[in-house]
C-alpha cells in the first residue's frame, strides 16, 4: 500500500529503545515470469521436496520476543527448579509428546502438527534475529534481505485482485519495522490489515468510509492522473515508479466484492469468532485463514509481546491460553475445511529464552535453542524433530537453522531458493546462500 506516515508514537523494546518518526511508502505489483522461467522454477524445487509436500499458501505465525521453550513445546521436568520453572507437561494426543500444561488445546490437536525441538541460530539480537528467520539471510537488523513473504509476492506474483503478502495486524517491530523487502523495492511489501479484533475493523485502503461508485472512482482517478503527472519526471525511484501500478491495484481492490468477502471477517457467525477466541491473536488467525481461502499467497500473524525478561509466568499465564487457542482453532478449522492439505502453516520466535531463570523471575534470549512448530501441505502430523540437552540448552540432534525453514517453505511453495534476484546496483544474490528442505517433516 501507499503509506506516507509520521508515526510519533513511541513502540519500547527490551532494551529501551524507541522506534523514531519513519517515512514509509509501500506498494503493490505483479511480476510477470515466463513460462519457461516458472518451469525451471518448479523443477528445481521438485528436485529436493519429497512428493506430496506442496502448498498453495503458507501462514507464518511469528512469536516476535521470543517464546520461552522451555515453558511451552520442550519442558525439562527433571531439571533443577531454576530451569523447570513453574509449569508441568501434560500428554498430548501424539503418544510419548508431552507439552505445558497452559496449553490443553494444543495438547489435543498435536496429531496435526510438527514439533522442531532443534531450531537454533547464532544471534540473540531482536532485530538481527528476527530478519534473520524471516528472511532466511543473515545481515543487519535493518534489513539487508528480502523477507520470505515479500520474494514470494516476487516469484507468486498476484492471484486474482487480493495482494500476495499480507500482514495480520502489520510487519513486526521493535525499534523499526521488519520483515520486508528489502532491495526488490515497495511493490513487494507486505499489505497491512490493523488489527482484526478492532470494534468495526474496517481494512485500511480497501474500505472507503463513503461508498465508492465506479464514477467517483473515476474523477479521484483523473486527479490523481495530474499529480502523477509530476512524478514521471522522477527518475531512479522505486517508490515513485511503482505508485500507478499500486493506485490501479487499490481502485480494483476497493470494487472488488472478492476483496470484501476475504477481509469480511464480520461475516463469520459468532461461534467461529468465539471458538478462535476475541483477541488480536485469536481474530489474526481467523482473518489469515480467510485470506488463504481466497489465494493470498502469503500470510504473516504478527504476534508480539513473548520478551519475558521479568514475570515470565506471570506473563505466560496470560499469553500461553491466547495463543492455545488461537492457534490449535487455526489448524482444526483449517483441516476440517480441506484448507490444511495445500497450507504450510509455520510458527516461530526470532530465538528461544535461557535456561536459568535470571533475578527478575524471567528469561533473556536465548539463540542457541528454540522450539518451532509446522502443519499442512504435506507435512507430517505428529512427527517429533530434534531435541535438546537435559537443561534445554542445547541443541543434540537435527539442527535446523534459519535458512533450513526459508528453504522448505520455498521448497513447498514450488521456487528455486538458488534462483538469483538482481539488487538495484545489477548485483545479483541469490534468494538463499544456503539451507537445505527439511526433508524429515514430511517422511
Amino acid at each position: 500500500m501507499l503509506d506516507i506516515a509520521l508515526d510519533r508514537r513511541i513502540n519500547r523494546r527490551c532494551d529501551g529503545l524507541g522506534r523514531r518518526d519513519f517515512l514509509r511508502v509501500g506498494g503493490l505489483s505483479v511480476l510477470g515470469l515466463s513460462l519457461p522461467q516458472l518451469l525451471r522454477s518448479e523443477a528445481a524445487a521438485d528436485s529436493v521436496r519429497p512428493a506430496g509436500a506442496r502448498a498453495r499458501s503458507v501462514i507464518l505465525v511469528f512469536l516476535g520476543g521470543g517464546i520461552s521453550h522451555h515453558d511451552s513445546f520442550d519442558l525439562k521436568p527433571d531439571a533443577p527448579s531454576e530451569i523447570r520453572g513453574n509449569y508441568r507437561p501434560i500428554a498430548t494426543n501424539v503418544p510419548g509428546t508431552m507439552i505445558c500444561e497452559r496449553l490443553p488445546k494444543m495438547a489435543r490437536t498435536m496429531d496435526k502438527v510438527a514439533l522442531v525441538r532443534s531450531g537454533q541460530h547464532q544471534n540473540n539480537n531482536h532485530e538481527i534475529a528476527t530478519n534473520w528467520v524471516l528472511s532466511g539471510r543473515f545481515g543487519s537488523g535493518f534489513g539487508d534481505f528480502p523477507a520470505i513473504g515479500a520474494v514470494v509476492s516476487h516469484e507468486k506474483g498476484f492471484s486474482g485482485v487480493l495482494p500476495p503478502y499480507v500482514a495480520v495486524p502489520q510487519n513486526p517491530s521493535f525499534s523499526w519495522e521488519l520483515g520486508k523487502s528489502a532491495f526488490l523495492g515497495g511493490r513487494y511489501e507486505s499489505f497491512k490489515t490493523g488489527d482484526p479484533n478492532a470494534a468495526n475493523f474496517k481494512v485500511r485502503d480497501i474500505s472507503p468510509s463513503e461508498p465508492l461508485t465506479s464514477r467517483r472512482l473515476d474523477r479521484r482517478q483523473s486527479l490523481l492522473a495530474a499529480v502523477d503527472g509530476l512524478a514521471r519526471d522522477v527518475h531512479g525511484s522505486d517508490q515513485i515508479a511503482t505508485f500507478d501500478e499500486f493506485r490501479q491495484r487499490a481502485a480494483s481492490m476497493i470494487l472488488s466484492p472478492e476483496t470484501q468477502r476475504a477481509f469480511g471477517i464480520d461475516q463469520e457467525t459468532p461461534q467461529t469468532r468465539d471458538r478462535y477466541g476475541h483477541t488480536t491473536f485469536g481474530q489474526s488467525c481467523l482473518l489469515a485463514r480467510r485470506l488463504v481461502e481466497h489465494d493470498v499467497r502469503f500470510v504473516t500473524i504478527n504476534a508480539a509481546g513473548w520478551d519475558h525478561h521479568a514475570k515470565i509466568f506471570e506473563n505466560l499465564d496470560k499469553k500461553l491460553p491466547e495463543f492455545d487457542q488461537g492457534f490449535s482453532a487455526l489448524i482444526e478449522d483449517m483441516a476440517t475445511r480441506g484448507l490444511l492439505k495445500d497450507t504450510l502453516v509455520v510458527c516461530f520466535g526470532e530465538f528461544g529464552r535461557t535456561p536459568k531463570i535470571n533475578k527478575d523471575a524471567g528469561r533473556d534470549h536465548w539463540e542457541q535453542a528454540a522450539s518451532l512448530l509446522f502443519a499442512g501441505a504435506g507435512v507430517h502430523g505428529g512427527k517429533l524433530i530434534g531435541a535438546t540437552d537435559k537443561q534445554g540448552a542445547q541443541v543434540t540432534t537435527k539442527p535446523i537453522g534459519p535458512a533450513d525453514v526459508a528453504a522448505t517453505i520455498y521448497g513447498v511453495l514450488g521456487i528455486d531458493p538458488q534462483k538469483m534476484l538482481v539488487e538495484p546496483d545489477g548485483r545479483q544474490t541469490p534468494i538463499l546462500d544456503k539451507g537445505e528442505f527439511v526433508n524429515e517433516l514430511f517422511g
